[in-house]
């Protein structure tokens, strides 16, 4: 499979990477399975045998007239414990190498049958100052969407972080989120190959 880079130059990719029949159960799958990995999971409450204090029965269980009670940390009582409290837990869902990998195929094969995919030989600028990440940007008509490189340099890292809508990756971070939630993706010929060496 041929691709053009914006200069003219011809680049021979794999096809099974880059040409696959779109799978969207398998992509829909791994992009929840990495929504859901990013989920903290940290949320915590007390049940009643948590909550400090209650160690001594409120009153005797007879002959007082009221409701017998064992604890003022029951769930009942203000300051009580939690019923059914949440517990720190993960939400990590399961998938495979060969998924992901399949996955990243589909998504890569269906944003270039869709010519959303914008192939440069280097992509960097001299300073990390942001009008001329925008400048360079805008050149090749991409308002919204990801960059991905071969290797993220600080200065264009810098230089884009504050543009809205453009964010940046290298190619060994390259997500599925990230790929589908693009609008354009402008990629390096070194990070394509980089990503081709991992998907095949």
């Amino acid at each position: 499979m041929n691709l053009n880079t914006t200069t003219g130059e011809t680049i021979t990719v794999s096809e099974v990477a880059f040409a696959r029949e779109f799978n969207e159960a398998l992509v829909h799958q791994v992009v929840t399975a990495y929504l859901a990995g990013g989920r903290s999971g940290t949320k915590a409450q007390k049940t009643r045998s948590e909550v400090s204090g209650g160690g001594k029965k409120p009153w005797k269980q007879k002959g007082s007239g009221r409701a017998r009670a064992g604890t003022i940390r029951s769930p009942l009582w203000r300051s009580g414990g939690t019923t059914f409290a949440a517990k720190p837990r993960s939400y990590d869902q399961k998938v495979n190498k060969k998924m992901y990998r399949g996955a990243m195929q589909c998504i890569f094969s269906e944003l270039l049958r869709s010519d959303r995919v914008i192939l440069v030989d280097e992509f960097s600028v001299a300073e990390p100052k942001t009008k001329l990440a925008i400048s360079a940007l805008e050149k090749l008509g991409i308002k919204k969407g990801l960059v991905v490189v071969g290797d993220l340099e600080s200065n264009l890292y810098l230089a884009i972080r504050n543009i809205p809508h453009i964010s940046v990756l290298d190619a060994a971070s390259c997500d599925p989120v990230s790929l589908v939630a693009a609008e354009k993706v402008l990629i390096t010929v070194d990070a394509l190959k980089r990503i081709e060496e991992s998907l095949v």
